[in-house]
């Protein structure tokens, strides 16, 4: 049987490793401060926010929702951006993806000052992941690096694939691996004969957004296989095809009207991979852990402690 790379277990230790530094930051004056902008109604981004504002409740950090409507122009969600860049107390700004259509996104995620900006999205950092130099770093990334070496995964020497090109995930985990000392091959739906390329892979990265896409031709026998995919599949067939009618797995389904699943086939990983992340269970739990790591180096940097 493969080893499972327990994102859960990872989240806590990292979790318990934050806390002591939350701790010194508030006895030096002030703890730590997230705010995050949530635009409009969605359901599932509801979710997510509320689990990083839980997260920073647990770990002692001062956080805010700011939660305009989706009317909102780009005029004036400039102006919350710019409000929040200035207040002293705020040490990270996240602006929750995606905005509506009458906002310009790439205006917005701009306009937040590089050293708040706990997503790693401003060009600014970004950059400073190319060059590898301290800055914050994309959540999701910075989680699957810290996932393989806390599950005892070598970097060094081993051939990486990264199926999905995004400037969310798939381009800065590339970057990391790279820094790491990796050998990458970033791929994407263009790539010629994509499972005979991924078969390569020492360390497989799942991040292009297709349900179960990556089956058993795609891994090695033995990888190391990293599923970022997050697929609400709604489809009952196909939710009893790629579950293999499993029974647990289509009552779950029957109660909840989907069921997660993500890039990669869950029953061939496990019999191709020698390590692989659960969905759910895996890359998810870091992708929140992470943001609070940048919250709190960007609360050190401008404190001057580091």
């Amino acid at each position: 049987m493969p080893r499972i790379l327990d994102g859960n277990r990872v989240r806590d230790d990292i979790k318990s490793e934050l806390k002591p530094r939350v701790e010194a930051l508030a006895a030096q004056g002030r703890p730590p401060g997230l705010a995050v902008v949530l635009v409009g109604h969605h359901p599932a981004s509801e979710i997510y926010v509320r689990n990083k504002i839980k997260t920073c409740h647990d770990l002692g950090i001062y956080s805010e929702s700011i939660t305009p409507p989706d009317s909102i122009s780009t005029a004036e969600l400039l102006a919350i951006v710019l409000a929040l860049n200035a207040r002293p107390e705020i040490d990270g700004i996240l602006v929750q993806l995606p905005l509506p259509p009458q906002v310009d996104t790439k205006r917005i995620l701009m306009a937040v000052t590089p050293a708040k900006d706990v997503d790693g999205f401003h060009p600014c950092n970004v950059g400073a992941l190319v060059a590898n130099l301290p800055a914050p770093r994309a959540c999701t990334p910075a989680g699957i690096i810290e996932l393989l070496k806390r599950g005892g995964i070598p970097i060094a020497g081993r051939r990486a694939v990264v199926v999905g090109r995004s400037d969310i995930v798939g381009k800065p985990a590339a970057m990391l691996l790279l820094h790491e000392h990796a050998t990458v091959t970033i791929c994407h739906s263009k790539t010629p004969d994509l499972p005979a390329v991924c078969r390569e892979a020492d360390i497989l990265v799942a991040a292009i957004g297709r349900a179960a896409m990556i089956t058993r031709d795609f891994i090695r026998q033995g990888a190391t296989v990293i599923d970022v995919g997050t697929n609400y599949i709604q489809d009952r067939d196909l939710a009893a095809r790629i579950f293999r009618n499993s029974p647990e797995k289509l009552a779950s389904f029957d109660r909840r009207g989907s069921v997660l699943v993500g890039d990669v086939d869950p029953i061939d990983v496990v019999e191709r991979a020698g390590a692989y992340t659960p969905v759910p269970g895996g890359v998810g739990p870091l992708t929140i852990a992470m943001l609070m790591v940048n919250t709190v180096a960007s609360a050190e940097r401008r404190s001057g402690v580091c």
